[in-house]
C-alpha cells in the first residue's frame, strides 16, 4: 500500500505540471529569444525587402496615375481650343465677306447737276468751279512728285559704300641669290585703280631662301586676286610664284 500511494502521488504531480502539454509554446518562445539575440532571419529580411518593394511600386503607380490625369486634362484643353477654331473657321466661311463676288453690281454714275445760266449772267461763268476736284488731284500729285524727287536727291547725295578687302600675298623668289629688294620694287610697281600697297616683310622659307610677304587693300569691284597674281608673275626673272596668305573683308 505505501508503494501504491507513492505511485499515485507521482501521477498527481505529473497531472499538475502542464509543461509537456505546452511544449510548442516554450519552443516558440525559445526560438524568438535566439532570433532577437542573433538578428532577424533570412525569411524576415526577405519579407521586409518585399515590403519596401511594394511601397516603391505603389508610389510609382500613384505617380503614373497623376501624370495620366494631367495628360487627360491637357488633351481636353486642346480639344476645346480645336473646337473653338473649327467654329471660327465655319463662321468665317459662312460670312458674306468670304464669298467671292461673281457679279459686281454696276456702279451708277452720279447725276450731273445742270447749272442753268441766265442770259444776263454770262460774265459770271468763270466764277462757277465745275472741275475743282480735278485741280485738287493735280495739286496732290504735284506735291507727291516733289517729295519723291526731294527724297531721291537726298539719297543721291549720300556716298555709296565701297566694299574693300585686305589681302596678304606671299611672293616667292627662284633661289637665295634673288635680289629681294628688286623683287619688292617690281611688286610695288604694279599700280591700278582701287589698289593700295601696305607694309611688307621678308619671311624665311628654308635653305637661305626668303619670301616677300606684302599687304595690300583693294576695292572688290575694281581689283581681284587673279589680276594681282597675273601682274606680279610677269616679273618672271624675280618671281617664281604668288600665293594668297590671307583675305579679309573690311
Amino acid at each position: 500500500m505505501p508503494k501504491q500511494s507513492s505511485n499515485m502521488s507521482g501521477l498527481q504531480c505529473l497531472a499538475t505540471e502542464n509543461i509537456w502539454f505546452d511544449k510548442h509554446r516554450y519552443d516558440e518562445a525559445e526560438k524568438r529569444f535566439y532570433e532577437g539575440a542573433n538578428g532577424p532571419t533570412i525569411q524576415q529580411q526577405q519579407s521586409s525587402s518585399h515590403g519596401v518593394g511594394d511601397q516603391e511600386l505603389v508610389s510609382r503607380m500613384k505617380s503614373l496615375e497623376l501624370e495620366n490625369h494631367t495628360l487627360h486634362k491637357v488633351v481636353e484643353e486642346m480639344r476645346a481650343v480645336l473646337q473653338k477654331l473649327e467654329f471660327r473657321v465655319a463662321t468665317l466661311e459662312k460670312s458674306p465677306a468670304a464669298v467671292p463676288c461673281s457679279k459686281a453690281a454696276p456702279v451708277q454714275a452720279a447725276p450731273v447737276k445742270q447749272v442753268k445760266v441766265e442770259n444776263g449772267d454770262e460774265d459770271d461763268d468763270d466764277d462757277i468751279d465745275l472741275f475743282g476736284s480735278d485741280e485738287e488731284d493735280e495739286e496732290a500729285t504735284r506735291l507727291k512728285q516733289e517729295r519723291v524727287d526731294a527724297y531721291a536727291a537726298k539719297k543721291a547725295k549720300k556716298p555709296a559704300l565701297i566694299a574693300k578687302s585686305s589681302i596678304i600675298l606671299d611672293v616667292k623668289p627662284w633661289d637665295d641669290e634673288t635680289d629681294m629688294g628688286k623683287l619688292e620694287e617690281c611688286v610695288r610697281s604694279v599700280q591700278m585703280d582701287g589698289l593700295l600697297w601696305g607694309a611688307s616683310k621678308l619671311v624665311p622659307v628654308g635653305y637661305g631662301i626668303k619670301k616677300l610677304q606684302i599687304n595690300c587693300v583693294v576695292e572688290d569691284d575694281k581689283v581681284g586676286t587673279d589680276i594681282l597674281e597675273e601682274e606680279i608673275t610677269k616679273f618672271e626673272d624675280f618671281v617664281q610664284s604668288v600665293d594668297v596668305a590671307a583675305f579679309n573683308k573690311i
